[in-house]
Parts: C-alpha cells; structure tokens; sequence
C-alpha cells in the first residue's frame, strides 16, 4: 500500500506543477499583452538617423521643419549647409564637403534633410549606416504650376513665357536643356533624385531607377496625401504624434495660384513623363505600404487625431486662424523668403503666451532659411563668434 501511495503522491505532485507551468504561462502572456498596449515604446524606438531627400514644391519644408523640431527635442546634430547657405550644393551633385563640419564630425550626423541633388556615396559619407531614407512626390501637373510661379525668374525656361498655359501649349520651344536651373521646368522630381531629367523615355532605363531607389530608400511619401503620409512616416520611424504635428510652411497665396487648363494637365504628364511615371509607381507603392502595416479604419482614426491635435495647436499658437499673406506678417524675423511670382504666406503668433507655449509655437511657424540659421548657431555656437 506504501509503493501505492507514494505513485499517487509523484502523480498528484506532477499534475500540480504542470497545472502551475500553465497559470504562470497565463499571466506571463497577458502581462506581456498589456505592456505591448500601454506601452508602445517597449516594442520599438523612436528612429533618430534620418535621410530625407527634400525634393522642390512636394511640401517638402514642411517636412524639413518636422525634422527641425525632432532634431532640436532630442538633442540631435543635423548636417546643415557649409557657410550657413541654404541647400547642400544644389543642383550640383551632392558632396560630404557641402555639409559643415564634416571634416571634424565625419559621419556623426543624425539629420539630414536640405536640398540636394541625391548623391548616394557622398551622402553614406555624412550619414551612420543604420539611417532611415525617405522622400516625397507630388502630382506633377500641380507640382508643375506651382514650379512655374515659383522659379519664374530663376528658370530660362519660364522667363520666355507670360504663363503657364503659354508655356505648356509648346514647352520644347521655350525649353533648352544647356541652359542652367532649366531642370525647374522638366522631370524635376526625377533630377533631385540624381537622374537625367532630360533622358529619354525608355521603359527598361524607368524601371531600372525604380529598382535602384526601392534598394536605397525605405519609404516614398505623397504629398497630395500629407496627413495619410504623416502617419505612415510615423509609424516606420516608431514617432510620437506630436513629433509629426505640422503647420503648413512655404503654402502660397491663392492670388499667386494659376489655374492649369485640362488639356494641359494631360501634356505635363508629356512632357514630364518621367516624373509622372515615378509619381505613378511610388504613389502604388504608398498604398501597398500603408496597407502592409495597418488598415484604413486605423489611418484614418490616426489622420483625425493628427488634424484635431493640429487644430489645438493652431488656436493656442495663432493671431489669426491659419496662414496669412506676408506683408501682414508682424515679426520681420519670421517672413519667409519670397521667389518669382509666388507670394508665400506665414504666421502671426498670439501675444503673452507662456514661455514654454512660445516656444513650441515659434518653432511651428519658423520659415525654413530662419530655421537652418537658428540650428546653425546652435549646433556651431562659435560659427557666430567668429562672425560667421
């Protein structure tokens, strides 16, 4: 009867240990489980080497100014103009020695986010090797109006014709591609991301850039569909919400906007056909992002808590509701620059707003030029003592 009972007894013993592998097994999963919701951070962080190749008129100073802000909240160095110019060489292919400081800092940089005309090697020359590449595209019959009022004056091309539609009824006889800052006024997009803009149309050469872009950068963004890209950015780059809060920087008055003619829609994507065809294959490839990492119900619901966040920050920051014409602009050290025939618009901030408000607020509406000066003195604080 002892053997008997000693069986029973390693029996019983076994069942209540396995019984216990399996309530700490329990628990361990749904404390892990509520970690994970509460505490997104436990799952990834924040990424803070960050390439962004600012194409011209996709929104792109917007963006710049999100990277600003990031770069400033977490103590980061941004590879910023040599000279305290205000592109790193454009339209010059891109080299190490444009950026300041390198000679001193070599690839220590976190930021990197002026215009350039993309240059892989030189740039791996200034950036770590686990840095996060992203761009942003832009519809190129809006992108192609908006180019027009800006670089009017800059672009020989636009200088020949009163307008855009003048221009568009006939681009090859106003266009000639030996002249300098003519890559304004074809596949310009195509140009800021190292290319040939005046290549000729070849399908196996189209697809050949796509390949070697999808091999460098990780994320391709659209800027007629900001908020939507705000979010996906976000969730690549493991960010806050906030850090992706945005007031509109460089936005044109509506008096400066001109109207495209139908048919001339269609003949931008003539005669900018590979501008159109990457705008084409990245914005296919947005959505196919998008809906690898979240659904639309998620997006949206994201989308809404960003533009009710932006709309809280717009009423504690602004005099006015939302963005004005520059000549109303009370602060002169935050008028933005002012190009061609554009008219670009900023922001008037509220009086006696907290310390900690103004801050936030002023590096809200802060014009980009206004912007990479600050951060120039800040990252190189004896630049200003030497009087530079």
């Amino acid at each position: 009867m002892s053997g008997i009972c000693r069986f029973f007894q390693r029996f019983l013993h076994l069942i209540l240990w396995l019984a216990g592998l399996t309530l700490i097994g329990y628990f361990q999963y749904y404390a892990t489980t509520d970690i994970k919701q509460t505490h997104p951070s436990k799952i990834c962080q924040p990424i803070k080497n960050v390439m962004f190749l600012k194409t011209h008129k996709t929104a792109s100073s917007t963006i710049l100014n999100i990277l600003c802000r990031f770069s400033e909240k977490h103590n980061l160095t941004m590879a910023l103009p040599f000279g305290k110019r205000s592109h790193l060489g454009y339209p010059y292919p891109f080299q190490a020695s444009y950026v300041e400081e390198f000679k001193r800092l070599g690839n220590k940089f976190n930021i990197m986010g002026n215009h350039l005309k993309f240059n892989l090697h030189e740039v791996r020359r200034i950036m770590p090797n686990n840095t996060f590449y992203f761009s942003i595209l832009r519809h190129p019959a809006s992108l192609f109006e908006s180019s027009y009022v800006y670089f009017k004056n800059i672009a020989p091309a636009f200088k020949k014709s009163k307008n855009v539609n003048e221009f568009l009824s006939s681009p090859s006889s106003y266009y000639n591609m030996a002249e300098n800052d003519n890559m304004y006024a074809k596949n310009n997009m195509w140009f800021d991301f190292g290319y040939n803009n005046n290549a000729k149309y070849d399908e196996h050469y189209i697809q050949s850039v796509f390949h070697n872009i999808e091999e460098i950068f990780h994320l391709i963004l659209i800027a007629d569909f900001f908020d939507e890209s705000m979010i996906l950015l976000k969730d690549f780059l493991c960010w806050d919400l906030d850090d992706v809060i945005y007031f509109k920087m460089n936005a044109r008055s509506r008096h400066s906007i001109q109207t495209l003619k139908p048919e001339n829609k269609e003949k931008v994507k003539e005669w900018c056909a590979l501008d159109w065809e990457l705008y084409k294959h990245f914005n296919k490839s947005f959505w196919m992002k998008i809906q690898e990492r979240m659904d639309l119900k998620t997006l949206y619901k994201e989308v809404d808590l960003l533009q009710k966040r932006q709309s809280e920050l717009m009423e504690s920051c602004l005099l006015e509701e939302t963005a004005i014409d520059h000549n109303q602009i009370k602060n002169k050290n935050m008028k933005p620059f002012q190009s061609g025939n554009a008219r670009i618009m900023g922001y008037n901030l509220k009086q006696d707003l907290d310390n900690t408000t103004l801050n936030i607020c002023k590096k809200m509406i802060m014009p980009e030029l206004q912007y990479t000066a600050h951060l120039y003195y800040s990252q190189f604080p004896y630049k200003r003592k030497n009087g530079r």
